[in-house]
């Protein structure tokens, strides 16, 4: 697959499923064919196990478990043979022989629980990587498939938006996403680009402003200059990006992974010569074959590997519990590995949605600050602004009546205007109504607006019969336990967070001081925040990503770990990242990182302990004579100890010792 991205055709969209009104269709777990072998394989296991501990007769499991081999094993076998082709030896092919060797020499049981696991393991592998992609190609609805453009003669045509070039003109109608990235020529409208800044309000636009593809235009009309072929837009570029990490970045295996092909390797010739010596000094043919098979059972790594996921599923389900959704063991285990954290603003450390936080009444208007917001409260019932409805909303937690407002009207980029119990109320921008304002307090608005925005508020004047009457301050409220968790990540990782976001510079670094971020990167796009992340990588720092828009995916996919909020996170955001916070609870964010390295703590352990009983039992096997069960014993011996030390991290303890 090259990584050009093509515009979408209304033939590529017309062809992409949609279900129920969704931007697309989640793979769903059994379209998978390595889900169906691995439902199956568990079916029989599960039919075969309770009649073997009951006392059936062999015929009456022996089958299902054959079954539960040729189902589970079939896939990862031709995967080993093809890898022998490439002349390398995969820890695939070593399961499936070890899981033959296991029933041959009577353990049918143990082998085809192996098969299981690893067929169960391919398959949750196999459903996230095809759940990314279905998350990559929705994101080509959020662009429209046509735009209208507007002829030289002053003719209006629809026309598919991969049909469009630069320097060609479009007509965005309200309530329309733009049709690609351009200047605006005419018109002023308030636009919503969330999607590629992440800014938590819509932004003013007229003459000049640039505007990008996928982003929801308000209620103005804008008539907007192409800049940029359809192929090259900012929300091309993001699928682009997500496409390029999700298929370069270096694949991240467990501990037991890293050494597989030397590991396997080294026992296929160490059985083969526990095999073949004593054959060529006269031994038995029954007697070498049957030492060479309890060879393979104790030496084979199904203790290692087992010894290294109690511990890391463990985690996982504990941190499942607690609202923090860890998508694989390697993901667990990578959690640990930090060392830098970066995080986006917008609906990560902040909630997302815009709230009231200051009434500032005008000295000499003779309203109060109640009296102020039902005014302002009023005008604004009718509009469709997100700035609009925070102020309705505060009204309504105030427990304010509010009168009924006539000839309300809406104007782009400046605000609205409505009577209000025989009084012109008018909402907006202060650099726009003051100019039409009375200049006797003109003075003192622009001090109370300046002060608000300084502090990274957004500051909304309100005016009655043409005077100013006071401003109101607008700000994403900051998530409770945010100062905490950058505290706590800080510690962790011996390194200060970072903040990356699209939002303006001063709002930015107001909420980074309120957290305690000092590296702070705003005015972000997509791509920007990439190149963020690969500093913190050439450096020589393993970072994670905590974002939750489509504007972050491209860095989430990048980072060593990526980590989504999962309340307002985007269905790109979610199915990119690495482990969600399902509750949007921050504190979780190091709580399960601190877990991470307790699990990697017993995993280190629990090698050990499964290396000891391995050299005992082959030391053993080879220097002396070791009885099949007692190896076997031994083997599932140690394997239950690692796994027991393993499960302690499922404990309540564990993880309030982690928030610890």
């Amino acid at each position: 697959m090259t990584s050009t991205l093509a515009p979408a055709t209304a033939a590529d969209r017309a062809a992409l499923p949609h279900d129920g009104g969704a931007p697309y269709r989640r793979t769903r777990v059994f379209a998978l064919p390595e889900a169906r072998w691995a439902a199956v394989a568990t079916v029989f296991f599960l039919l075969a196990l309770p009649l073997q501990l009951t006392g059936a007769p062999a015929w009456a499991w022996g089958p299902l478990y054959a079954l539960t081999y040729a189902a589970g094993g079939w896939e990862p076998g031709w995967a080993g043979l093809r890898a022998l082709r490439e002349k390398t030896l995969d820890v695939d092919l070593l399961m499936v022989v070890a899981a033959l060797g296991a029933a041959a020499i009577g353990q049918a049981m143990d082998g085809a629980l192996l098969i299981v696991i690893f067929a169960t393991s391919g398959a949750l592998e196999a459903l996230a990587t095809a759940r990314t992609a279905d998350s990559v190609r929705g994101l080509l609805d959020l662009a429209p498939a046509t735009a209208t453009r507007v002829d030289a003669d002053g003719g209006e045509t629809s026309v598919p938006v991969e049909g469009l070039v630069v320097g060609d003109t479009i007509l965005v109608r309200p309530g329309e996403r733009v049709g690609a990235d351009g200047r605006v020529l005419d018109g002023a409208s308030d636009v919503d680009q969330a999607t590629i800044t992440g800014e938590p309000l819509p932004v003013a636009k007229e003459k000049g402003d640039e505007v990008f593809a996928g982003t929801l235009n308000g209620t103005g009309a804008l008539r907007v200059r192409v800049e940029r072929d359809a192929s090259d837009t900012v929300i091309a570029r993001i699928v682009r990006l997500v496409e390029e990490a999700s298929r370069t970045k270096a694949p991240t295996q467990l501990f037991i992974e890293k050494v597989e092909q030397r590991y396997s390797l080294g026992m296929v010739a160490a059985t083969l010569a526990v095999f073949l010596v004593p054959l060529a000094f006269g031994a038995n043919l029954t007697g070498s074959l049957l030492r060479a098979m309890t060879f393979m059972i104790v030496a084979s790594p199904c203790a290692v590997v087992l010894a290294t996921m109690p511990p890391l599923l463990s985690a996982m389900a504990n941190a499942g519990r607690h609202g923090v959704l860890v998508k694989s063991a390697v993901v667990m285990e990578r959690l640990g590995q930090v060392g830098a954290v970066a995080f986006d603003k917008t609906g990560t450390l902040t909630e997302g949605t815009p709230r009231v936080t200051d009434i500032r009444p005008v000295t000499g208007s003779g309203l109060d600050a109640g009296q102020l917001l039902i005014l302002a409260a009023a005008a604004e019932h009718s509009s469709e602004h997100p700035l609009g409805r925070a102020v309705v909303d505060a009204a309504r937690e105030r427990g304010l009546a509010l009168p009924v407002a006539e000839d309300f009207a809406s104007t782009p980029g400046i605000g609205v205007r409505a009577t209000v119990e025989g009084r012109v109320v008018a909402v907006g921008a202060p650099a726009r109504l003051l100019g039409e304002a009375a200049d006797a307090d003109s003075a003192q608005t622009e001090v109370l607006a300046g002060e608000l925005e300084d502090g990274g508020r957004t500051a909304v004047l309100v005016t009655v019969d043409g005077a100013p009457a006071g401003v109101l301050g607008i700000a994403d409220r900051l998530r409770p336990d945010a100062a905490a968790a950058v505290a706590a990540l800080t510690s962790l990782t011996g390194t200060p967070p970072l903040l990356l976001t699209g939002d303006n510079p001063r709002a930015a670094a107001h909420l980074a001081a309120e957290v305690g971020i000092e590296d702070v990167r705003a005015g972000l796009l997509p791509e920007h925040k990439v190149n963020a992340v690969r500093e913190l990588e050439a450096a020589g720092r393993r970072a994670m990503v905590v974002g939750d828009g489509v504007n972050d995916a491209p860095a989430l996919a990048v980072a060593h770990t990526g980590v989504a909020m999962g309340r307002a996170g985007s269905d790109l955001a979610l199915e990119t990242a690495d482990a969600v916070i399902v509750r949007d609870e921050l504190a979780t964010v190091p709580t399960v990182v601190s877990l991470s390295h307790r699990a990697r703590s017993l995993v280190v352990q629990n090698l050990v302990i499964a290396g000891v009983f391995i050299a005992g039992l082959v030391v053993w096997d080879l220097v002396g004579h070791l009885p099949l069960p007692l190896g076997v014993a031994g083997h599932e011996g140690s394997t239950v100890i690692v796994g027991l030390n393993g499960l302690r991290l499922l404990r309540e303890a564990a993880w309030k010792r982690a928030a610890e």
